[in-house]
């Protein structure tokens, strides 16, 4: 794991950005709904619906991962997923993304390469038919990532956070508290004596815990399930980045209502699943009597709006979760 100190080959920074795109372009995933695709000023998406889904995600070393914990291509993975998943929460099917990627100028080419490796390996096992069309190259002291996805409702409405009325099932697709119980094992073993992060202890930690570990570095969101709760009636969905908590009170507040959960539904680490980020999960409502489809569990249901926007067993919760701009510690590594 972790980044390589030497790729066996030259650096972006000598070579030409014509020569990168050269080689990563045919590493990219092609998009069904791409009618011109990379190598112009712009690409040309065909729109069938007439509508489209748009949504854009940012990744920073530093608050957003650490170089010595994921391999370029785990981040190119994460960055298509994290906003596969944006799109899948409308209720729509992603189509295309447009990526910007900077990095340091000592960073081989080699490992721009895996990093659209890793982009292409998601579309596919993902969202299959969901391509890179185009985006931008350039140089930073920060590694940074900025990704613009777009979807396709196929004629469905799109589903809102406003969209929630007491009644409702309140209800997950994909597993809760797994990023975060792996996140907090990087912080905690994955270090050296010093709290740097170290690749050769998160390796380590990858093959005793995968499924935490992977679950962080990359996830796998339930991207099929977004539309799939479109069609069966879904009245307010969103992606759980942040902690369930977190997001349920927007989605609470967007709607007007108070989300009840119920403690015994979310599994065995109630509080990881309650404030831990980046699980990419689907949290959605639906009308009450409703089958809830396949992929989803039932947590808890929504009630008149009270005190309190979320609660568990009736107990207020915390909106509590992800937050860059609190969470951060300022390191990186």
């Amino acid at each position: 794991m972790g980044f390589s100190d030497s790729a066996g080959g030259p650096s972006v920074a000598e070579v030409s950005e014509g020569e990168v795109l050269a080689r990563i372009f045919p590493r990219l995933p092609e998009a069904d709904a791409a009618l011109i695709g990379p190598g112009d000023d712009s690409a040309v998406l065909a729109v069938p619906d007439g509508r489209t889904v748009v949504t854009t995600d940012m990744m920073v070393h530093g608050p957003d991962f650490r170089q010595a914990w994921s391999t370029p291509w785990q981040l190119g993975w994460k960055a298509a997923a994290t906003n596969l998943s944006d799109v899948a929460a409308m209720g729509a099917s992603p189509t295309a993304l447009l990526v910007a990627l900077a990095v340091p100028e000592s960073t081989p080419v080699a490992d721009v390469e895996r990093f659209a490796d890793g982009l292409r390996d998601a579309c596919h096992a993902l969202a299959p038919g969901c391509g890179v069309v185009g985006g931008d190259l350039s140089v930073s002291d920060t590694f940074t990532i900025a990704v613009t996805a777009f979807g396709d409702l196929a004629g469905l409405a799109p589903v809102l956070r406003s969209g929630a009325r007491p009644g409702d099932i309140v209800a997950v697709s994909g597993p809760l508290g797994l990023a975060a119980r792996g996140l907090e094992l990087l912080f905690r073993d994955g270090v050296d004596e010093d709290g740097v992060p170290d690749a050769s202890r998160a390796r380590r930690l990858r093959e005793q815990h995968p499924d935490l570990i992977l679950a962080q570095l990359t996830p796998s969101p339930p991207i099929s399930d977004g539309p799939r709760a479109a069609r069966a009636g879904a009245t307010a969905m969103m992606d759980i980045s942040d902690g369930l908590a977190l997001d349920a009170s927007r989605l609470g507040r967007a709607s007007g209502v108070t989300i009840a959960l119920e403690s015994l539904l979310l599994g065995d680490e109630p509080t990881a699943a309650l404030h831990g980020g980046e699980d990419h999960g689907l949290l959605a409502c639906f009308p009450a009597g409703t089958n809830v489809p396949d992929g989803f569990a039932r947590i808890g249901m929504v009630v008149d709006r009270g005190s309190d926007v979320v609660t568990c067993d009736g107990a207020a919760v915390e909106a509590r979760g992800w937050d860059p701009y609190t969470a951060w510690d300022g390191a990186s590594g």
